[in-house]
């Protein structure tokens, strides 16, 4: 199987893992500082497929782009008081999450 073919497949993978998920139902992967929170402007299963590759120079550049950090006290007060929503995805031990903007992630 190609390359190509494996990525295809684990792309599907992790995009049937997303989950629509109160962030309430989060709340100890965040307790523990697992809960990594991603921008509406980035692909919630692109970023989780560079994690699962261990892309640490994309992960550098999103960092200090603010686009992808650990869920702030702060987020994470507002998303639980308004019982928020949220998409997410698991790739170990982390908890990929993401604000739901038109429906679906992006």
């Amino acid at each position: 199987m190609t390359d190509s073919k494996m990525q295809e497949i684990l792309r599907a993978k992790v995009n049937m893992e997303t989950s629509r998920i109160h962030f309430k139902e989060l709340q100890k992967f965040f307790a523990s500082g697992a809960a990594v929170g991603v921008s509406t402007q980035l692909d919630l299963v692109e970023v989780a497929l560079q994690m699962h590759d261990d892309n640490k120079r994309q992960f550098e550049q999103w960092l200090q782009a603010g686009m992808v950090a650990k869920v702030s006290d702060a987020q994470a007060a507002d998303w639980f008081a308004n019982d928020t929503e949220v998409w997410a995805v698991v790739v170990s031990p982390w908890v990929l999450v993401q604000e739901i903007r038109d429906g679906m992630p992006h």
